[in-house]
């Protein structure tokens, strides 16, 4: 049967005073983007200005001079390592974000079972350890004494392996998954690992990508296992060899030691530091548009109860 023209539903149309506010609240949120956007503008400005042009006018987003100095400290004789450093922090970035979510996962999908025992006692123990902690050396004598993680690429990775905290929102997200489809898949024989991997982890792809961006941010940032663990340059991420670089700077700026082959560049003790922040979330900024609206609703859930 034809419709007719006339029976098709016309759209709403706004008022003068809705299309106003609409317009205020775009206006409203582009200035709020650009207030956000201005602190990474300034950042890319001022890694590409000379250090006496810093120190006579400060930060500005447009510098009167521009120079390439900072860029050449760190990779005229750092080149290779910085790759070698990044090969580094990609390998425990992308092995520890899939273990992480894998055991992450298990847990809170088991403790949201309600026929599971003790799975209460078991959501007791992990938000214990969030509150309570044995301290620095304790845990460092673990981990090196028991677990012998010392120099090793393993040191980078298990010691943050769990979070207690994105536990407890994939357990929320799983408890919220009906009942009745694990009760369906029971009764065609599914068992438990194949109703996680089939049934639970494709109905919570929101959380998976919320809290596995949330790994994979700590591991790409993290520097304090390196400092803690490791002293083979070899397995040196990127985030430590970057600090290093600062701190090196830092000594030879301030005459504590000698300069050696950077004699001829004019260090640039302020302006490495935001040349390290471009070169360290190059990958991530670039990244993080692509799950974010993911993000935003996976952060959100239990926010709102029924």
């Amino acid at each position: 049967m034809k419709r007719n023209e006339h029976d098709a539903p016309h759209p709403i149309r706004q008022s003068k005073n809705d299309r106003w506010v609409k317009i205020a609240a775009y206006a409203f949120v582009g200035l709020f983007g650009l207030i956000c956007l201005y602190p990474l503008l300034l950042t890319v400005t001022v890694s590409f200005t000379p250090e006496s042009v810093i120190a006579s006018d400060g930060y500005r987003l447009i510098p009167r001079e521009w120079t390439l100095d900072t860029y050449t400290y760190i990779f005229a004789h750092s080149g290779a390592r910085i790759l070698k450093s990044y090969g580094v922090t990609v390998l425990i970035t992308a092995a520890g974000t899939l273990g992480a979510m894998l055991i992450t996962c298990m847990i809170s999908y088991a403790i949201s079972l309600k026929e599971m025992r003790y799975r209460n006692v078991i959501a007791f123990i992990c938000n214990f350890t969030s509150i309570f902690s044995a301290g620095l050396v304790p845990w460092y004598v673990v981990c090196v004494n028991w677990y012998h993680l010392r120099d090793s690429i393993f040191a980078l990775i298990i010691p943050a392996m769990f979070s207690v905290w994105n536990m407890f929102l994939m357990r929320t997200y799983f408890s919220a998954i009906s009942p009745s489809l694990y009760d369906a898949a029971k009764i065609d024989g599914a068992g438990h690992w194949t109703i996680f991997f089939r049934v639970a982890l494709p109905l919570s792809k929101t959380a998976l990508l919320t809290v596995g961006m949330m790994y994979a941010l700590s591991y790409w940032n993290d520097w304090w296992h390196t400092l803690m663990f490791i002293s083979d340059r070899n397995l040196y991420p990127l985030q430590y060899y970057l600090y290093s670089i600062v701190s090196n700077v830092n000594a030879i700026s301030s005459g504590r030691v000698p300069s050696g082959a950077a004699a001829s560049i004019r260090l640039p003790a302020e302006t490495v530091k935001m040349a390290v922040t471009i070169i360290t979330i190059g990958p991530i900024i670039f990244l993080y548009p692509f799950v974010q609206r993911y993000f935003v609703r996976g952060i959100m859930t239990g926010a709102v109860k029924e």
